[in-house]
């Protein structure tokens, strides 16, 4: 009985260097050095090292090297709802960016208010962290001062932070676009479905539609819901296609909040993009759907995560270079809710 239980617990513990080291009948510290990346090792010590590591189904403890090195390769990704919309998309383009790089990305879902995103940073630090990326929120001085003091990387997505390696897109000059493009087309009866939550990014988009739209003569009645999901764009397509003169054309600053705007539309009666056009922002891929077709603007999760990857290792090589600000821009994708004038 007791031999029985001793095998069982053998087979749950993990294989140690020391194992490695025994198989191979070297010594713990050349099994360490034949791991180590331009180490001094023998050539035939080497191979006998990785046969018996091989057989033992080996793998190197990078944990534990990273509490040696006082750093592990892990990245946060400090993101508020990971599975909604363009952010599901953006999380999942950086996990596949960080684990090509040798990092172990970890997701923490958090809220966006300060102790919220204090909690998250402390849980990092705490598991010494290689850096930090936001991708939802606004982060507090003091989030930038405590990363600061413990050498760690930031790199904000979606908004400008004075004070961190930040990437945004350009959602202004996106925004401006739509609003010109539905003019050129004799539609002066403009709508905007935007979003109480009041994020930076947003919040440019909401402000830079109205201000070319008044600039263009165009009268426009904005709306916003609860969110920007799908419930917020039908709230919004409630509140816009209920009027007694409704809109002829609306720029949404999500797609979620498109789709919901389209399928109310839709209950109405209404075709869609002969009563009514409509544009979005992401580029999800349900914006390609044979139900939407929607006319959108792009951002390209690929390329965000490779530049967050490249801002990274810019920082590792040169750690006191000042803050440094990429904004990308977003081509619009022509669909079926709206075709721009040749």
């Amino acid at each position: 009985m007791t031999d029985g239980k001793g095998k069982s617990a053998d087979k749950l513990r993990s294989v140690s260097a020391q194992h490695v080291a025994r198989q191979a009948g070297v010594s713990r510290s050349a099994v360490s050095r034949a791991f180590t990346p331009g180490a001094s090792v023998a050539t035939e010590t080497r191979e006998k090292i990785m046969r018996a590591a091989e057989d033992l189904g080996y793998q190197v403890n990078d944990l534990a090297r990273g509490l040696l090195a006082n750093q592990s390769r892990l990245v946060g990704l400090v993101v508020t709802k990971p599975e909604v919309g363009f952010r599901a998309h953006l999380a999942a383009a950086l996990t596949k960016a960080l684990i090509h790089r040798g990092n172990v990305p970890v997701i923490i879902n958090t809220g966006q208010t300060e102790q919220e995103l204090i909690a998250a940073q402390r849980t990092l630090l705490g598991h010494r962290a290689e850096a930090t990326i936001i991708l939802s929120g606004s982060p507090p001085s003091s989030f930038f001062e405590l990363a600061r003091r413990n050498g760690q990387p930031l790199v904000v997505i979606g908004r400008s932070e004075p004070e961190a390696d930040h990437i945004q897109t350009d959602g202004g000059e996106a925004a401006r676009l739509a609003a010109a493009l539905f003019v050129a087309r004799g539609m002066m009866r403009l709508g905007l479905a935007g979003s109480l939550s009041g994020t930076p990014n947003i919040t440019e988009r909401e402000d830079a539609f109205c201000a070319e739209a008044a600039r263009l003569g165009a009268d426009v009645v904005v709306t916003r819901g609860n969110d920007t999901d799908y419930a917020g764009g039908l709230q919004a397509g409630r509140d816009l296609l209920g009027r007694r003169e409704r809109p002829q054309a609306i720029f949404c600053v999500n797609d979620l909040i498109a789709f919901g705007v389209m399928d109310h539309a839709r209950q109405l009666g209404l075709a869609i993009p002969g009563d009514l056009a409509v544009i979005g922002f992401d580029d999800v891929p349900e914006a390609g759907w044979l139900a939407y077709q929607l006319t959108t603007f792009r951002q390209d999760p690929e390329a965000m995560a490779a530049r967050a990857v490249a801002l990274l290792d810019l920082r590792q090589r040169e750690p006191n270079l000042a803050p440094v600000r990429e904004r990308i821009s977003v081509p619009l994708v022509v669909r079926a809710s709206f075709v721009p004038p040749a």
